[in-house]
Order: C-alpha cells, then sequence, then structure tokens
C-alpha cells in the first residue's frame, strides 16, 4: 500500500510538472558505467597508452564533449548505482523501519524513483544491459525498478571465482549458490541463463554490447527515445578478457581488457553514427568507484590515493565524460565538482521532465554547466560514507575527514580532531595539517556541509517508510 501510494505521489509530481523540451527534441541517452574502473585508466587522465592499451574511442567523446577531473562518487557499487539512479545519497535509498539500512538487505526500495521510471513518464523506451546490483528479490530487479528490458548479472562479478573453485561448498547457505547471467522484460519474472562462471566472465562484456546494439537499433526503427544503461562488468574482479582480445595488448591482462573496453565503446558510437542519431544522444562514460583495493588489483587512480571502499580521492574521483554535440561544447576539460547525485536531475532538465518533489533530492541541476552557459558547477559541497558510516565532508578544495582508514587492513581509526585536507595543495591527502594553522576558518564551511546534511536525514519526509 505504501509502495503505491509513493508510486502514485511521484507519477503525479510528474505528470503536472512542466515539460521544457518537445516530444520531437527529446535526447537519447547511453550511459556507459563501469565497474571498480580507476581514474587514471583512460587515455584522457593519464592512462591509456602508459596503461599498455590507447583509448582512442573513449579519449573522442572528451574530444567531442566535457571531460571532468573532479567528479564525485560513492565509495562502493551498491550505493553508487542508487545514488546515481535516484539523485539521492546511499544513506537514504536503504533506509527502513524495522533494521539497519545495511547487512543482508540491500540496494534501494521500491518506493524509489529511478532514472528511468523518471524517462519512462516521457515514453522512453529504457534498457539496462548489465550489472545491477541493487536488489534480486521480486519487485526489485531493474525491470521492477522502471527498465523496460534487462540482460546481465543481478550482484557482483565475484561470484564467477565460485563454480571453478575447488573449495566452494554447495548447500553451506540458501544464498550461496553459483550466480546466472539473467534477462527480462518489464512485467514478467526474471528467467536465469547461463552460470556466471569464469568462461562466461570473460565474454559477458561482448554480451552486454551485443544487446545494447540491438536495443539501440529497435528504438531508432520504432522513432522512440531511448535510455541505454550500459553497466559493463570490467574491471571488476576477476579482471579475464574475452578470448578476442587475450594477449592482443602483450601487457596482461587487464591491459587486455582497457583495449576491449574501448573497442566496445567505439561498436556504441560507430551504431549511433550509423544510425544518425549521433548528435541527438546524450552519450555518458563515467564509473561507479575507483579501483578495486585489494592486493591482486593492478588498477590506477592516477594521482589521488588509494582505492574503492575508502575515504579517500582515489576511491571518490572516477572519469566522467559527457557528449552531445550542437549542445554541449567540445573540448571543455573542468575541474569544478561535480557529483554522480547530479546526474539524475540534469538528465530529467535535459529531457524535460521534473524531479519529484516528494522526498530530498541531493543532486543538483548541472544542465548550464554541461552546457558552456556557466563556467562554475551548481555545486560546491559533498558528504563522504563508507557504507552508514559518515566518515567527512569536501567543500570546495577542501576535505575534511572525521575518520581515516588504513589503506591494507580496512581498519577505521576514529580522530580525536578530524584530518583536515587542501586538495590543490595537498593532492594525495599526505600530510593533513599542511598549510591549515592558515587556514583554520574553513572550519566553519567544513561543519556546516556535515549538520546540513544531517539535518536533512531528519527532515526528509521518506525516511523511514520500510521497505
Amino acid at each position: 500500500m505504501v509502495i503505491a501510494l509513493r508510486k502514485a505521489i511521484a507519477t503525479i509530481v510528474l505528470l503536472i510538472s512542466p515539460i521544457i523540451v518537445g516530444a520531437t527534441e527529446r535526447p537519447n541517452v547511453v550511459l556507459v558505467l563501469m565497474d571498480n574502473f580507476g581514474y587514471g585508466e583512460v587515455g584522457v587522465y593519464g592512462g591509456g597508452v602508459m596503461r599498455g592499451a590507447p583509448t582512442p574511442n573513449i579519449d573522442s567523446i572528451a574530444a567531442q564533449g566535457l571531460q571532468l577531473t573532479n567528479f564525485n562518487v560513492e565509495a562502493e557499487c551498491t550505493p553508487s548505482r542508487a545514488a546515481l539512479l535516484t539523485g539521492r545519497y546511499g544513506i537514504r535509498t536503504r533506509q527502513r523501519l524495522d533494521s539497519p539500512p545495511r547487512g543482508v538487505w540491500y540496494g534501494i526500495t521500491q518506493w524509489e524513483v529511478t532514472l528511468a521510471e523518471l524517462l519512462s513518464e516521457q515514453d522512453y523506451a529504457t534498457g539496462i544491459f548489465g550489472k545491477w546490483h541493487l536488489g534480486d528479490t521480486e519487485g526489485r530487479y531493474p525491470t521492477g525498478q522502471g527498465f523496460d528490458e534487462w540482460m546481465g548479472i543481478p550482484r557482483s562479478s565475484d561470484r564467477a571465482f565460485w563454480p571453478d573453485s575447488n573449495s566452494f561448498q554447495s548447500g553451506s547457505h540458501p544464498d550461496a549458490k553459483f550466480a546466472h547471467v539473467m534477462t527480462g522484460k518489464r512485467g514478467e519474472k526474471p528467467v536465469e541463463r547461463e552460470v556466471y562462471d569464469r568462461a562466461k566472465r570473460a565474454t559477458i562484456d561482448r554480451d552486454i554490447t551485443d544487446h545494447t546494439l540491438d536495443f539501440i537499433e529497435r528504438q531508432a526503427t520504432a522513432k522512440t527515445p531511448f535510455f541505454a544503461f550500459v553497466t559493463y562488468t570490467q574491471t571488476h574482479e576477476p579482471v579475464d578478457p574475452h578470448p578476442d582480445f587475450y594477449g592482443s595488448t602483450g601487457n596482461g591482462s587487464f591491459a587486455d581488457v582497457l583495449a576491449q573496453t574501448d573497442a566496445y565503446v567505439g561498436d556504441l558510437l560507430a551504431k549511433l553514427d550509423e544510425l544518425d542519431l549521433s548528435n541527438n544522444t546524450i552519450f555518458i562514460f563515467t564509473s561507479d568507484n575507483g579501483r578495486e583495493g585489494v592486493p591482486r588489483s593492478f588498477g590506477f587512480t592516477g594521482p589521488w590515493r588509494s582505492g574503492m571502499f575508502s575515504p579517500y580521492e582515489g576511491s571518490l574521483r572516477v572519469p566522467f565524460l559527457v557528449k552531445w554535440p550542437g549542445k554541449i561544447p567540445e573540448k571543455r576539460v573542468s575541474n569544478e565538482m561535480v557529483h554522480q547525485l547530479d546526474v539524475f536531475p540534469t538528465i530529467a532538465q535535459f529531457a524535460g521532465v521534473a524531479v519529484p518533489v516528494d522526498r530530498t533530492i541531493d543532486g543538483v541541476d548541472q544542465s548550464q554547466f554541461f552546457m558552456g552557459a556557466t563556467d562554475r558547477s551548481a555545486r560546491e559541497s559533498l558528504v563522504i560514507y563508507i557504507g552508514n558510516t559518515l566518515f567527512g565532508a569536501k567543500w570546495r578544495n577542501w576535505k575534511i575527514l572525521l575518520r581515516e582508514m588504513d589503506e591494507e587492513s580496512y581498519a577505521i581509526r576514529e580522530m580525536a580532531y578530524p584530518s583536515v585536507y587542501n586538495l590543490i595543495v595537498d593532492p594525495k591527502e599526505e600530510v593533513p595539517e599542511l598549510n591549515y594553522l592558515n587556514d583554520t576558518w574553513v572550519d566553519f564551511p567544513l561543519y556546516q556541509v556535515i549538520e546540513d546534511h544531517e539535518a536533512s536525514l531528519v527532515e526528509d519526509p521518506q525516511l523511514p517508510i520500510g521497505d
């Protein structure tokens, strides 16, 4: 009843809100999301050739659009994907009355409004191809959260290790079972397909690309605006290249996968050109969080410290490239602060649909900034969570951490006095007091960001509401 009521309210909000873009002008959206993919992998971010594989296709997005060097995300897969799709911090989207918002229960509730649901209200065709990781029970698969169709995996790629492991113990727990590739359509129960083992892990990103190409072709034929959410499974462990790319670079599996990813992105870009859709398509390339933190991972975070699941910049800053020919200026690079939360209201503005007003939206509309009408981002602050724990905040080029983390053991250190970093002066976050005694005034805006956020949790009409 509660879920139905919330959905009804959201629908009413969307229907009565003014539409900004005419039906014939509505842009298509292709959003490519990598998995545990560091800031420094792509050529235009200092990677590419230096990482053993040039990335000309991904780099071309920057040449034709906007490159952000201060694009921020949440520190792990599930809250990051929740934030991207709802415009709300992950801490909001996993609340319920009878238990903490994290644990065995994870993902997003049915009463959240996703970007797919928002665009569906404007008759967009919506498809997700790849990893979901936001719920795998009835009503919480992607086809229950606004997507018309899905092909991919419900959780994470580390489960690909299990079928090939000689230590896996079947029957140890009802949830400890082999993952399967799944397919589904809106209104139908998703179906399990092939077991997601190491062999399938190596080929699934090719399958994701092919399903996306088919989806785009079908919508072009139907002349229907579309949202294609392309959630590649690389470079999450295990980093297994497709047989066609295995050994192709001579620089190991990670470089092979980087070359593979660039080729697949090139396929998507070429298909849009072939169908004469490029000029009316917003194309985004980004990642859910920085590289994996485990020693066996060879991901690269560029100049930033640490990797995913930490409060440091190597976890929070990832590539973000966006192009929309004729609307977003070419060859623009900006270090203005943007958060993945902002994608939700910005795409909504581009598509001519209003965001819900019955809940707190943490994202801000960056459409004017993206289109070059202003050089300044609409955002100057954000908060930092690891799981459900508030670690700190950023304001302009300053960062405060109430807690620090050991990067090898992941042990959390409670600080008697918080660390404050100037990310321009000390981008690697090595000396917390560097120049700080000259700038103790920065405590006030930094703590204000935290206080405002905590107050917003109390005031959010959606919290708590149950599952």
